[in-house]
């Protein structure tokens, strides 16, 4: 399924990973790219993060752009390619707008796919 062209200039998406420990419904506000069917997240924090660890143990989640939800599923971005492509999108969509440098982040963060299942709402 692909994300209509208006959402997918959007600053922000929403996600909502389920608490590896709680159980209950977590929500971040973070940076995102697309490339067809797929949106893409780094985490600063790599492994640390919370939000990774919760879809380490549970990749089925939501993501919020405006008004509509979509169903994914979280994988760690493996493939060397995919892995330049998205780290070159996302510094290339960032850094226009952010006063700081985005280069370490680029380089260093780990990249995070979510493969779109559907809409689960609009």
């Amino acid at each position: 399924m692909l994300l209509p062209d208006d959402l997918t200039h959007e600053q922000y998406c929403y996600l909502t990973t389920t608490g590896r420990k709680s159980g209950e419904p977590r929500e971040i506000e973070i940076w995102f790219g697309v490339d067809g069917a797929t949106l893409y997240l780094m985490a600063g924090g790599r492994e640390k993060s919370h939000w990774v660890r919760n879809l380490d143990k549970t990749p089925a989640a939501t993501v919020r752009l405006r008004e509509a939800t979509f169903s994914v599923t979280a994988r760690r971005v493996s493939d060397p390619g995919e892995e330049t492509r998205v780290r070159e999108m996302l510094v290339a969509k960032y850094s226009p707008g952010y006063s700081g440098d985005l280069t370490t982040w680029g380089r260093t963060a780990l990249p995070i796919a979510l493969d779109i299942q559907s809409e689960a709402t609009a």
